[in-house]
């Protein structure tokens, strides 16, 4: 795989890709979120005072959905890594944050400041999650960066990435580090691609939809649509192309989330234009 990991070496100091991809996602994404709130007359001060906190919060919330993993990859990460190595938990450089605990961490972040400013919850989801849509199609090129988040070998010789055999997956069924069955030019599937141009798809859609139809909306309606988005994309890129995944039963842990997400996103549709006609 083409590119290193670190960006920048200065022996005492090492700035990694990974972390300028996700903190220029971050930026992108409150700038997004700022726009939105102007657009609708309210406040962008507010997406200022309160970035920090939601950052901070969905950072946190990452970190421990990775730390509480259990990846079927052979690495022995995750948890039982974590548990022998705690102070490795603090080293985010190295990779390792999990998007549905940084949604998780962030929301409770938006919570707190829609709460203490008086807001309307829903209308700042609304805000948010373009921004959010974006940012994670950007962050997923920090997966990149790092050589991982990718799926099985294409069986192509043009599609898909080549990666070092330094971090390529042994999940005990399935050794994509013997060289002889895959050696060095196998391409493999570029997992973190397909779900970083779902998400891009899904910024344009979540921006066109509360432009389109800015006059029909309700609160919630766009981060409604985002969770339905965002759940259909990564239940299928984990479902199909992640033979590393966590796996709780017969399916990644991912899926299940993403069903969650899913349901979550058709309730907030469903109670915001049918419930609400019937109760009228």
């Amino acid at each position: 795989m083409e590119g290193p990991a670190v960006a920048i070496d200065l022996g005492f100091l090492k700035v990694h890709w990974y972390g300028i991809i996700l903190t220029f996602g971050m930026v992108v994404a409150t700038y997004l979120t700022a726009l939105e709130a102007k657009r609708h007359a309210q406040n962008p001060a507010i997406v200022w005072d309160g970035v920090l906190l939601v950052i901070g919060l969905g950072l946190v919330g990452a970190r421990l959905y990775h730390v509480f993993s259990t990846p079927n990859d052979g690495s022995g990460s995750g948890w039982p890594y974590y548990r022998q190595n705690p102070l490795q938990i603090l080293a985010i450089w190295q990779g390792g944050l999990g998007i549905f605990g940084g949604i998780v961490g962030g929301i409770l972040g938006i919570v707190y400041i829609a709460w203490r400013n008086k807001l309307r919850l829903f209308q700042w989801f609304d805000f948010a999650v373009p921004g959010v849509a974006l940012a994670q199609a950007i962050g997923r090129w920090g997966n990149y960066a790092n050589q991982e988040l990718y799926g099985g070998p294409t069986g192509s010789s043009w599609w898909g990435i080549t990666i070092d055999a330094g971090h390529r997956t042994n999940t005990g069924k399935i050794d994509f580090t013997d060289l002889q069955k895959y050696p060095l030019e196998t391409r493999f599937h570029p997992t973190f691609f397909y779900e970083s141009a779902w998400n891009f798809l899904g910024f344009i859609l979540l921006m066109w939809v509360g432009r389109r139809f800015e006059r029909s909306l309700r609160d919630g309606d766009i981060a409604g649509l985002y969770f339905i988005w965002y759940g259909i994309g990564r239940g299928w890129t984990e479902f199909l192309f992640r033979p590393d995944a966590w796996t709780i039963g017969a399916l990644p842990t991912a899926v299940w989330v993403s069903l969650g997400a899913l349901a979550a996103g058709t309730l907030v549709l469903v109670f915001n234009h049918l419930l609400t006609r019937v109760v009228r």
